[in-house]
């Protein structure tokens, strides 16, 4: 997504220059890390799981470590639970480590868990600070609240060979609590060469949707069905899922935009985050390749406004609107708020099968590929079928649309609202189809059949990526962009929430080099806000700081890849993310991953690079 339309991070502070090709010749570098010194592999955090009395940490008061009830431990029976008073009050909590020199690595972890009785989406009035010595390595505040813990990991390489003290310092405001509880800190060193651990197996897996639906006369209002059988991949049990209501943050728990009722399969609980999940348990847990079914009727209702879910006069956008099943991995369930900012967006790659009834006056863009037959009278019934894709959108409106095939044979279609002149339309027909083989060449392949473009300059956000369709103004830098994401979010994806840059740089990055520009210089315009910003932070900070979003996470992002190339060498860069792609296409990419794959693609030690880059995880 573009946060603000035509924006063209790179112009201006960030300018770049042409580059004449991505691959240049010479010898690529060799593979695998360099050798580090000897390292005896140690956690270096004592009772770091609050086991075993107070010692050695430091706390503001006795109340600080505790088992008693309110909260609960991540694991075992004691936990650190700072502030949660309601009122002006700050408590710290903290020991000194020593990180041994030689080693190719440490990482701190910590499972945090954040609840708040604030209610607003936009001001992070309490605070939590986590440090080692006077460098803050995170901070989380009320806007980061989540259900149940979250395992959060830092790279702090850069302290190897020194003692620190780790300290966490919670702060609130004078009403309305927020609790910041940790528990299980551990810092880990090693070698440098084993790759960083992935999550625990990533559930529920293999999601198959069926939906039917039909519209008004309008196209605003949908209703009808929808159905997902989907397997537990996880050696856990599976009790339950979560729906992602995400549309319901365009309006209110009274009066929802996306309702479901009537559910099959299990039992509907309690709306929660703002009315965005929905609880469903099932009968009884299932067991590890076990599948279910679940269904349920659904109404759908666009509200006015040109936006990923809304309708531009006569013209529908109709993005996020299928409820989608949450994600549960390592960290829980994963049901972060729904942010305007950015994306929120956390699901696994799944087959849709939709079918919609609409008026034969309306056009019907939608992801997948798709099929029109006659409906009832003056009806039309399009149905739209896509593999191994994350979501499902769709627009509905009077179109013009031109239609095109790219050289390397992807059909591509343009639909643009009135007010689009011919001219505007072929551009972008022209760009579309030059882009989806530029990134195909780079990153493998396009898999999605046709691709469709829905054109209206009047969108608030510039742009915004679903698979295999894209909501865009008339420019040539924001459709190339939209379009990468077919692969950085769609094809690779990750969790937009938690870690925004892993789509949106990538997505600049490859936008950079289908435009010809190499981000010559770009990373000496740097300049830090912060000690706490960081390319790598969490949409729940940039929520919070939301002046810097785009120029961290697209610019200075991006900046870091064309100086990550400048290290490989364009050919070895080139291969990295080919071969990353291919590694996880259709699965979900992290930070650690990528540090890990990139490390593997040089002899050189690349710790200091990540730090001076600020790329943690």
């Amino acid at each position: 997504m573009r946060p603000t339309p035509h924006k063209v991070l790179g112009a201006g502070a960030l300018t770049v220059v042409a580059v004449a090709a991505l691959v240049l010749p010479g010898t690529p570098a060799t593979a695998g890390p360099a050798t580090a010194a000897a390292c005896t592999p140690a956690q270096v955090v004592a009772n770091g799981g609050f086991e075993s009395g107070t010692s050695p940490w430091t706390a503001s008061s006795s109340t600080v470590i505790t088992s008693r009830s309110g909260q609960a431990a991540h694991g075992g029976s004691s936990y650190a639970w700072l502030d949660g008073v309601g009122g002006t009050h700050t408590d710290t909590l903290g020991q000194s480590v020593t990180i041994p020199s030689g080693c190719g690595s440490a990482t701190l972890t910590y499972w945090l868990h954040i609840d708040t009785a604030e209610t607003t989406s936009s001001t992070a009035y309490d605070k939590l600070t986590a440090k080692l010595g006077s460098t803050t390595l995170a901070t989380y505040s009320n806007l980061d609240k989540n259900t149940g813990y979250v395992k959060k990991s830092i790279d702090v390489s850069s302290f190897a060979g020194q003692t620190v003290n780790l300290s966490f310092t919670g702060t609130e405001d004078s009403s309305l609590q927020t609790s910041f509880v940790l528990d299980d800190i551990a810092l880990d060193t090693a070698d440098g060469t084993t790759p960083p651990p992935t999550g625990a197996t990533r559930t529920p897996a293999a999601p198959a949707y069926t939906v039917n639906l039909s519209s008004d006369t309008s196209g605003t209002v949908w209703t009808g069905h929808e159905s997902v059988t989907f397997t537990n991949a996880s050696a856990t049990a599976l009790g339950e899922v979560y729906l992602r209501l995400w549309d319901n943050y365009h309006g209110t728990c009274d009066a929802m935009p996306v309702k479901v009722g009537n559910v099959t399969g299990g039992t509907a609980g309690a709306l929660s985050v703002a009315c965005t999940a929905l609880k469903v348990d099932l009968p009884s847990p299932l067991a590890q390749g076990q599948s279910a079914t679940i269904g349920f009727d659904l109404g759908i209702t666009v509200p006015s406004g040109a936006d990923r879910f809304g309708h531009d006069g006569a013209f529908s956008f109709v993005g996020n609107a299928l409820p989608v099943l949450a994600v549960r991995d390592g960290a829980g369930w994963h049901l972060d708020p729904y942010t305007n900012n950015g994306e929120s967006f956390y699901s696994l790659a799944a087959d849709f099968k939709v079918t919609l009834d609409h008026p034969s006056s309306l056009l019907v863009p939608a992801t997948g590929t798709s099929t029109d037959t006659p409906g009832s009278s003056g009806r039309t019934v399009t149905t739209a079928t896509a593999t191994k894709v994350r979501d499902f959108a769709w627009a509905a409106g009077p179109f013009t649309k031109i239609s095109g095939t790219s050289a390397a044979g992807v059909p591509v279609n343009v639909y643009s609202v009135s007010g689009i002149s011919s001219s505007s339309a072929q551009s972008m027909l022209s760009t579309a189809k030059t882009a989806v083989d530029a990134h195909a060449a780079r990153f493998g392949a396009y898999p999605y059949g046709e691709l469709d473009a829905v054109i209206d300059n009047n969108y608030w956000f510039g742009g915004m990526e679903y698979p295999g369709f894209v909501l865009d103004v008339v420019s040539t830098t924001a459709l190339t962009h939209e379009i990468g994401h077919q692969w950085w979010y769609g094809i690779v994806g990750d969790d937009e929430y938690t870690s925004p840059w892993l789509d949106e740089a990538f997505t600049d990055y490859a936008t950079d080099l289908a435009l010809g520009k190499t981000g010559s210089n770009c990373w000496n315009s740097v300049s830090w806000a912060s000690a706490a910003e960081k390319i790598t932070n969490s949409m729940g900070y940039w929520d919070a700081h939301s002046s810097r979003y785009s120029t961290v996470v697209y610019g200075y992002g991006k900046c870091a890849l064309h100086d990550l190339r400048r290290v490989l060498g364009d050919t070895a860069m080139a291969k990295l993310l080919k071969d990353y792609a291919s590694a996880h296409w259709y699965g979900v990419s992290t930070t650690a991953e990528f540090k890990a794959a990139a490390q593997a693609a040089t002899s050189t030690d690349l710790t200091s690079f990540w730090t001076q880059h600020r790329i943690e995880g």
